[in-house]
C-alpha cells in the first residue's frame, strides 16, 4: 500500500513539474497571487482615454471595481510594459479583455482561455507580446461589478 501511494506521489509530483515549462510556472505564480495577494483596490475609469489608473505586474492582485455602463459594466486602467516580452493577464472572473497600445491599436493575444489547468481561481489567462510602452486594459462589458487582476512575464523568476 506504501509503496503504490508513494509511487503516485512521485508520478503526480513528476508530471507537474514536467508540464508547461514557463506557461506552468507563471500559472503557479498568478493562482498564488490570486489566492493570497497582496492586493490593491483600483477603480477602473469608465473611459478609456484620458489619466486612467495604474496597475502592475509587481506580485499584486489588483481588485478593480468596474464601472456601470450602458451594456453592463465597463472599465479601464493602464499599464506600463518594462520588458519587450510576452506578458499573462490572469482574471478571478470570466469577464472580456481587450489591451489596446498607445496608438489606440489592438494587441492580438497570442493565447486566450477561460481557465487554467493549474488553478480553479484562473477565470480569464491571456497571453499579450508586448513591447516597452503604456497599455490600456479595458474589462468588459459584463454583469460582473468588479475583476481582480494579476500580471506576469512569462519568463519570469519570482522573488518572495
Amino acid at each position: 500500500m506504501m509503496k503504490k501511494l508513494l509511487s503516485a506521489c512521485l508520478l503526480s509530483s513528476a508530471l507537474l513539474v514536467g508540464c508547461g515549462g514557463e506557461n506552468n510556472e507563471a500559472d503557479v505564480e498568478g493562482c498564488e497571487h490570486l489566492q493570497e495577494g497582496p492586493s490593491a483596490a483600483v477603480t477602473a475609469s469608465a473611459s478609456a482615454t484620458g489619466t486612467l489608473p495604474s496597475v502592475g505586474n509587481d506580485h499584486k492582485r489588483y481588485d478593480i471595481t468596474l464601472p456601470a455602463g450602458s451594456g453592463g459594466n465597463v472599465g479601464s486602467v493602464s499599464f506600463a510594459a518594462a520588458e519587450a516580452t510576452d506578458y499573462v493577464f490572469f482574471l478571478g472572473s470570466n469577464v472580456t479583455l481587450k489591451v489596446t497600445n498607445a496608438s489606440g491599436q489592438t494587441v492580438s493575444f497570442e493565447e486566450s482561455a477561460t481557465s487554467s489547468a493549474q488553478c480553479t481561481n484562473i477565470k480569464g489567462r491571456y497571453v499579450a507580446p508586448l513591447q516597452v510602452g503604456t497599455y490600456t486594459l479595458t474589462f468588459g462589458p459584463t454583469s460582473e461589478s468588479s475583476v481582480s487582476l494579476v500580471i506576469e512575464e512569462t519568463a519570469h523568476e519570482h522573488e518572495h
